[in-house]
């Protein structure tokens, strides 16, 4: 009867120890989607500041399909919309263009890079989404614009903009609401 017992208390410390490890993992699932309130700043392409003091802004994010988000700026300077993939990193996510926009920056169309079924299907161990998206897409010295920092609950991304042949970059800055 002890034996059973036993067992049966070993079974089921077992089940909660893989329930939680189960739990665990839900947790660390990116959690991006809300309202990220911060500033943008405007800075030209030599790095000076154009307008010299940083304007309130905040980013809507929703996802909109598989690794797929679309963010909303909103501010006095901007209201842009931009869709673009994310990739898990390790303690946030990071984000790169899609479609024609990922072409266009980069010179071949996303998913030329992987070989073997789906684009994550053949990660390596030590790899991240994002690590493994680099080593897949990317060449050595492409330029990337921002992420999520998941510990501090924040969100910075830059993009550029041109106005009567002037080009610069706007950089958001946010905390999660």
């Amino acid at each position: 009867m002890k034996k059973i017992k036993l067992l049966t208390i070993s079974t089921s410390l077992l089940l909660v120890v893989l329930a939680a490890c189960e739990k665990s993992e839900l947790i660390s699932d990116i959690d991006i989607e809300g309202n990220y309130v911060g500033t943008i700043s405007i800075i030209d392409d030599m790095d000076r500041i154009i307008i010299d003091t940083e304007e309130d802004a905040t980013a809507n994010i929703s996802k909109i399909g598989n690794k797929t988000i679309r963010i909303h700026f909103n501010s006095a300077v901007t209201d842009s919309t931009f869709i673009l993939n994310y990739y898990e990193d390790i303690d946030g996510a990071m984000v790169c263009s899609t479609g024609e926009d990922f072409e266009n920056m980069y010179g071949h169309m996303l998913g030329q890079g992987h070989t073997n079924g789906g684009m994550m299907g053949h990660m390596q161990n030590d790899e991240t989404e994002w690590t493994h998206h680099l080593n897949d897409e990317h060449q050595e010295g492409d330029e990337h614009f921002g992420g999520f920092d998941m510990l501090n609950h924040t969100f910075e991304y830059s993009f550029k903009r041109t106005v009567e042949d002037i080009t610069y970059n706007m950089i958001f800055q946010g905390e999660k609401l």
